[in-house]
């Protein structure tokens, strides 16, 4: 089997992930309102940075895919773009609703995006398009005008990063979970991206550096905002959610710093590139 350091060639046509994306609402949905108010907000350095590469302005309509509860929506409406979103979770998406009344916001598969070719002068994705959906970037592209601009996010070396300890409860989940984590953030590997956008038809392809940082006032509500999320839930169904915040908070105690918030800095990788004029 060809592959591009780990992404089966076939899954670039097809997505292995695009047939159940409907269970997404499972892992990400249960507990909207805690990433949405919990943990997301520390995604706010990701979404200003790459906003501002990209330059989004008043004369874009812009794309987010995998938008989550819509809060790097209601930051690009804040440059004066016009905004659509999409995202699996039912859920994730009445919170974007309510905080982007003005804005198309549906629910639905980045694989098969409900929206007219050439239609968007801006896509942008925050760590919603992983080593097992490439095949994402093919819609991607054919919703963008000709010259159009895309911005993805991925996770970059997590072990050299400094926050790394802050992933570690994600590894209770199975042994076969875990790997396929460890397929998702592939895209961050040096090349592998590049090449990915460029087979898609991407020109003008660049890396950049993005900061990120996760800070929680205190143990609980480092393993609350945790457990929001889709990788948590996966060590949820392995352990049970009792013993996964009990690790979860035990593991942000060792953590602790006197009078500050409990940080973790993790490297975002980003990619910026053009559709072809």
């Amino acid at each position: 089997m060809n592959t591009l350091q780990g992404i089966p060639e076939g899954d670039l046509t097809t997505g292995a992930a695009a047939a159940d994306w409907t269970v997404v609402d499972e892992g990400w949905g249960r507990r909207a309102a805690d990433f949405a108010t919990l943990s997301e907000p520390s995604n706010c350095r990701e979404y200003v940075a790459l906003h501002h590469r990209l330059g989004v302005g008043e004369r874009d309509l812009l794309l987010d895919i995998a938008c989550g509860a819509g809060l790097s929506l209601e930051l690009a409406r804040a440059r004066g773009a016009r905004c659509a979103g999409i995202d699996a979770s039912s859920r994730l998406v009445a919170v974007a609703r309510d905080r982007n009344p003005d804005s198309d916001v549906r629910v639905g598969d980045m694989h098969a995006l409900p929206w007219p070719d050439e239609n968007f002068e801006v896509v942008t994705s925050f760590r919603g398009v992983w080593g097992t959906t490439p095949a994402a970037l093919a819609e991607i592209h054919r919703v963008l005008v000709p010259g159009g601009r895309v911005g993805l996010t991925v996770w970059g070396h997590l072990k050299q990063s400094p926050g790394a300890w802050a992933l570690q409860p994600f590894r209770l989940a199975s042994d076969v979970k875990v790997r396929n984590q460890a397929t998702m953030v592939s895209l961050g590997r040096p090349g592998v991206g590049e090449e990915l956008l460029g087979r898609f038809g991407f020109v003008e392809v660049e890396r950049v550096a993005v900061p990120f940082a996760w800070e929680f006032a205190d143990p609980e509500l480092y393993a609350r905002a945790l457990a929001a999320t889709g990788p948590a839930y996966e060590a949820i169904q392995n352990v049970g959610e009792a013993e996964f915040l009990e690790r979860a908070v035990a593991h942000g105690r060792e953590r602790v710093r006197e009078g500050l918030p409990l940080r973790a800095e993790i490297a975002v990788t980003g990619y910026l590139a053009r559709k072809a004029a």
